[in-house]
């Protein structure tokens, strides 16, 4: 089903994004997971809309694979507020990754400029830089039908505070390129509750 294909399928650009994005020195993951992305930025359009493409399958089926290897690096704020919200408000999993992936990208702008900019030229993006991932995000996103804002999948702000409490302590929290705080969290969530980006 599509909704499944677009959920799982970002759900894996965020497993590749998240593990290069994260701190410390591990090259091995960093190439896995830019070749991931690469992956999915081919073939989850074409997965989602043409459902019996099998080649546009297999590269997302590799892209799954590549994700769940490269992030042993580390994850971050996508999945630490993910994680709370569908435990929450029974969100499915990647779809809420997917949700939260721009907000998270530029609230890390400044620790992950230069990396995305490599990142963007290895896609052969036009104009290689920060702005043109964060469009190839938000086609993808709009591609895929992925919602602009959590209260798109029935999230609202009555829990803000303990989403924000729940994050700051979950296992991936650690791997983001900033420091997360409840405060800055919750800033965050409130922002991609309402999808002012």
């Amino acid at each position: 089903p599509a909704f499944i294909t677009a959920g799982t399928g970002m759900d894996a650009f965020s497993h590749c994004l998240e593990a290069y994005c994260a701190p410390g020195f591990h090259p091995l993951a960093d190439g896995i997971a830019v070749e991931g992305m690469r992956l999915v930025k081919g073939a989850l359009v074409k997965a989602v809309k043409q459902p019996d493409d099998l080649d546009a399958r297999a590269d997302m089926l590799a892209a799954a694979a590549m994700g769940a290897t490269a992030f042993q690096k580390g994850l971050g704020g996508m999945h630490a507020l993910a994680h709370p919200i569908g435990a929450l408000y029974d969100t499915h999993h990647g779809m809420t990754n997917a949700t939260l992936m721009p907000y998270v990208l530029k609230f890390n702008c400044s620790a992950i400029e230069e990396r995305i900019t490599r990142l963007a030229a290895y896609l052969q993006l036009a104009n290689p830089g920060f702005d043109s991932f964060l469009d190839l995000v938000l086609q993808l996103r709009a591609d895929t039908g992925v919602p602009h804002s959590l209260a798109e999948l029935g999230v609202d702000d009555s829990k803000t505070a303990l989403i924000a409490q729940m994050a700051v302590v979950d296992p991936s929290a650690g791997g983001n390129p900033l420091p997360l705080t409840e405060e800055n969290v919750a800033k965050l969530f409130t922002e991609a509750l309402h999808g002012r980006l």
